[in-house]
């Protein structure tokens, strides 16, 4: 294992001057680091968008390199093969090697992505290189003069990182006390549903109302980040006789914040979005998002939402909820939470696997 000062310390001795990326936790430290100094770190929506942000970095004369994690690879193939690679780019990758080399020692969601991350970057025929968790500095060096060339040569190399190579995140972690309990926002959502669909986004949030109701009618989801609302669209647009809730995250809301240009357009009435935000990526370390700077009330209205509300008590979400329910939507409801403490109960793939979830859900939403 190298540690999180040694990797930045690298890299900036080489002349990487930024970074930007999409957290996970096997870069947890390195993110955390680097955001303590301004400039140096940019937390970018999703992974095209970072891999995009290093480019134009590069074309104006800095050094930048990316940190994503393999599961948003997807997101990172489009501005990579149109874009840096087109143009030759020399912009430089690392990706988590998460569900690999055995899935079934990560999240079933992890499993198709840990199969085919190597041989995908094969296959679009760019030059990667294993960082190892038993790797050393001198490993680390040797990676990184290869990659050098590559860039040199206008190449957008890639450095695969296992888990355990860089050591882990030491986030400092403030305001505990400010904002409401995510829990008992979560329960007083699930309480006012009843028997009607919720979509939970991956992460803490799925896994905390898992924890509290297994009702067949929640969807609790694990990878797809910054995709809960679309999931949810679609269902409410194919059920229109039956309220459903999204329970969306700051990070997974800003990932693809156009979807809810789409919600407002499609304007289905019997849509609820809730997004609660504690201004941090909490599953992957506590990486600071975007939130403090984004008013999801003010965008949901100016793209069509019906209404768009603040709750900052628990009283006035559960009428907000109550009323949201039996209101024609879609209706947005921000909720400020405190960073999470203690245990998180687990994932629902714990107790059910992935087809048992869908035909469960299917059948109660049909």
């Amino acid at each position: 294992m190298i540690t999180a000062e040694s990797f930045c310390a690298e890299l900036y001795e080489r002349g990487f001057s930024v970074a930007t990326g999409v957290p996970c936790s096997y870069f947890g430290g390195p993110i955390a680091l680097l955001s303590q100094i301004p400039g140096r770190y940019v937390a970018a929506a999703n992974e095209g968008n970072a891999l995009a942000i290093a480019a134009g970095a590069s074309l104006a004369g800095r050094r930048a390199y990316v940190m994503v994690q393999n599961s948003g690879l997807g997101n990172l193939v489009n501005p990579l093969t149109s874009l840096v690679m087109t143009y030759r780019i020399p912009v430089l990758t690392f990706v988590s090697l998460r569900g690999w080399p055995d899935w079934t020692t990560d999240g079933p969601h992890h499993e198709v992505m840990g199969r085919i991350t190597r041989p995908l970057i094969d296959l679009i025929g760019l030059p990667h290189w294993v960082l190892q968790a038993g790797g050393d500095d001198g490993r680390f060096r040797e990676i990184l003069d290869s990659a050098g060339g590559e860039l040199a040569a206008g190449n957008a190399p890639i450095i695969l990182v296992e888990k355990g190579a860089v050591s882990p995140a030491f986030c400092r972690v403030d305001d505990l006390d400010d904002g409401l309990a995510s829990r008992n926002v979560i329960q007083i959502v699930a309480e006012a549903c009843a028997d009607n669909p919720i979509v939970a986004t991956t992460g803490y949030t799925s896994r905390e109302l898992f924890g509290m109701s297994k009702h067949p009618a929640n969807f609790c989801m694990q990878g797809s980040m910054g995709h809960a609302s679309a999931l949810a669209l679609g269902i409410a647009l194919s059920r229109p006789d039956r309220p459903v809730v999204v329970l969306d995250g700051d990070g997974s809301a800003l990932m693809h914040m156009g979807n809810m240009s789409v919600i407002g357009h499609e304007a289905p009435a019997n849509l609820v979005h809730v997004v609660l935000d504690n201004g941090i990526h909490e599953s992957t370390g506590g990486q600071a998002s975007t939130s403090d700077t984004t008013a999801f009330d003010g965008i949901a209205l100016a793209v069509g939402y019906r209404t768009a509300v603040r709750c900052n008590t628990l009283p006035s979400l559960q009428a907000t909820i109550v009323q949201a329910l039996s209101s024609p939507g879609p209706h947005l409801c921000v909720v400020h939470t405190k960073r999470r403490t203690g245990s998180v109960p687990p994932r629902a793939t714990n107790a059910f696997p992935p087809e048992a979830i869908r035909d469960r859900f299917s059948q109660a939403v049909r």
